[in-house]
């Protein structure tokens, strides 16, 4: 794989791992985290929460578009860049418009609700809480409202290595033109 790979899915998913296993199998990689922008903004900073508007959309909106800008210089250099974010709903059709790189992949990891729990459960750092994102509610919305672009992989009985197996199998069906 060459060009820009995005792995997505919900919180819990595997992105990170998956998106690290992946860049490491191939022989010239980046891995961009797209979490890293939100977390430069050091003071002013506003969390995504459902149904966010105004300044916090606004901050999401620039942390994607500084992600696919970083994923466009890698891959100008020659290096295969490896997104990993959360980029559901339709904001994923307006990420692969960000990206002018091509080939592009998007690959959507989407395990069940109870694996993204146990997965959850064996972390120590957590996304959800019952006051803004719940497991339930980012599950509705990645399997309701986010297009079917690219390759889609349940990855809820697979390893990292065989999702990484997967994903470089199902290369074809990732890629978006």
């Amino acid at each position: 794989m060459r060009g820009v790979v995005l792995v997505t899915g919900v919180m819990a998913a595997g992105k990170s791992t998956v998106a690290q296993a992946l860049a490491g199998r191939l022989p010239r990689a980046a891995h961009v985290r797209g979490d890293v922008f939100r977390r430069m903004i050091v003071s002013g900073r506003e969390e995504y929460v459902p149904g966010a508007t105004g300044e916090a959309s606004a901050q999401l909106r620039l942390r994607y578009r500084l992600s696919a800008v970083t994923a466009d210089a890698y891959a100008d250099a020659g290096f295969a860049a490896v997104v990993q974010d959360v980029v559901l709903g339709e904001d994923l059709t307006a990420y692969v418009g960000l990206v002018r790189t091509r080939p592009l992949y998007v690959v959507v990891l989407a395990p069940d609700a109870g694996t993204v729990a146990a997965r959850e459960a064996g972390r120590a750092k957590t996304g959800y809480d019952d006051a803004t994102w719940t497991i339930p509610a980012l599950d509705e919305v990645l399997r309701a409202s986010t297009p079917p672009v690219g390759l889609w992989l349940d990855t809820s009985e697979l390893t990292p290595a065989q999702t990484v197996e997967a994903i470089l199998a199902g290369r074809e069906r990732a890629s978006v033109l």
